[in-house]
């Protein structure tokens, strides 16, 4: 009982970290026979899954509910900014970095066969917003189609409890109260997953570096290191720079939100790290009603991480092919597969899908997925991360930026 009481008790982030050098410790002892631990692994994977729907449903709804539509529309237009202004960042990064140091140029083909992706339709994307049915939406995990639902809901719900009718006035505080209660409900499941959580990542890193090895990532690590570095320079110029530029601490905010980045990191599931996400929020000060609007949609529209890594990717795959591009290639590379991640799953390895579609377009050998499939996880880690800190932070601006507006509106009344 002490020793649960312990563990229970001690940081979250020193579980997690533990977890994952006791994992990379035994994948590297044990090689291919740390496989054995992969369910452990699976099974974190679909619990974070499972909650996530839920958790962004019920968020959104009361998100929406919190605001009026002049608030939402403000608010949705500055993410959308700020997105962009991101996003491009990340992309210019990958880019400068991998054509700086130019990875890939020393490395050959592998054997391996890759299935050639189905490109999605911009007419489909748009369509599957909204789903054919309200049980159709959370079955396929479809989080645009949710989100939709959401903010439907929300609005009316808004409008029930403002009515002039009384009894629908009564039924809409009693819905209110009702998304109240599960929200509640389900953040409190969630704190009963991550309590399991450091044993998945033990799982998960046992069976990625026992299955992988050393080699693997030794023979790409100039490609690791290039997508790192830029990372690392997202991190410090451009989230920093915009902390500073609205006057947040950035010591504070890193300290506040490292439950978010580090589970995002361990687990490489932005989906997944919503609900921590938006806990570490909200400790960081965030307004709820920015948080549970901002965090949901940024999962879905926004991927620094995944942007970085498409511009590193392209540059890499053009080295090893010998293939050579233009700067208007580069700029149609990135818009494609930008737009092809709007609303592809956070899910572990969906950056692979991604980047497999966009070769397949420009001509480009598949093989190349294989080759860098070899350190996906590595990739994918850092990648999350900063995607789900890349929403974080643009949460944190808007709502500076609202409070900023209040106050002068407060002044000038």
């Amino acid at each position: 009982m002490n020793i649960w009481k312990k563990y229970k008790n001690s940081s979250f982030i020193l579980k997690m970290t533990s977890g994952f050098i006791l994992g990379i410790l035994i994948g590297i002892i044990f090689g291919p026979d740390a496989a054995i631990v992969k369910p452990l692994g699976t099974l974190l994977i679909k619990l974070l899954n499972m909650i996530a729907t839920p958790v962004v449903f019920l968020t959104v709804v009361l998100a929406v509910n919190q605001m009026n539509p002049a608030q939402l529309g403000r608010t949705g237009g500055k993410l959308v900014l700020y997105y962009a202004v991101t996003t491009a960042s990340a992309v210019l990064i990958g880019l400068g970095i991998s054509l700086l140091i130019n990875p890939g140029k020393s490395l050959s083909l592998p054997k391996a066969e890759v299935a050639k992706p189905e490109t999605p339709l911009a007419s489909d994307v748009i369509l599957s917003i909204v789903p054919d049915n309200i049980l159709t939406a959370f079955t396929t995990g479809n989080l645009m189609a949710v989100m939709f639902l959401a903010i439907i809901i929300g609005f009316t719900i808004s409008g029930m409890r403002f009515s002039t009718d009384e009894n629908i006035q009564k039924y809409g505080v009693q819905l209110q109260s009702l998304f109240d209660a599960a929200n509640v409900l389900f953040f409190r499941i969630l704190k009963g997953i991550l309590l399991y959580a450091p044993i998945g990542i033990f799982a998960i890193a046992a069976t990625a570096f026992g299955t992988q090895g050393w080699d693997t990532f030794t023979s790409l690590l100039k490609f690791t290191a290039v997508f790192y570095i830029g990372i690392i320079i997202l991190w410090v110029f451009v989230y920093s720079g915009i902390l500073k530029l609205f006057k947040i601490p950035v010591r504070n905010f890193f300290m506040n939100t490292k439950d978010a980045y580090t589970t995002a990191f361990f687990t490489s599931s932005s989906l997944a790290t919503l609900p921590v996400a938006i806990d570490s929020a909200k400790k960081a000060g965030i307004s709820e009603k920015i948080t549970n609007f901002s965090l949901p949609l940024g999962a879905v529209f926004n991927s620094d991480g995944g942007a970085l890594r498409m511009g590193a990717s392209i540059v890499f795959a053009a080295n090893v092919s010998g293939a050579h591009f233009s700067t208007m290639d580069f700029l149609t590379i990135i818009l494609v597969g930008t737009l092809l991640s709007i609303g592809t799953a956070g899910i572990p390895a969906a950056g692979l899908v991604t980047l497999a579609a966009v070769l397949t377009m420009f001509d480009l050998p598949l093989e190349i997925v294989a080759l860098i499939a070899g350190v996906d996880a590595i990739i994918g880690m850092a990648g999350t991360a900063s995607n789900v800190i890349g929403d974080v932070v643009g949460a944190a601006v808007v709502d500076q930026s609202e409070k900023k507006r209040e106050s002068q509106e407060v002044i000038a009344s």
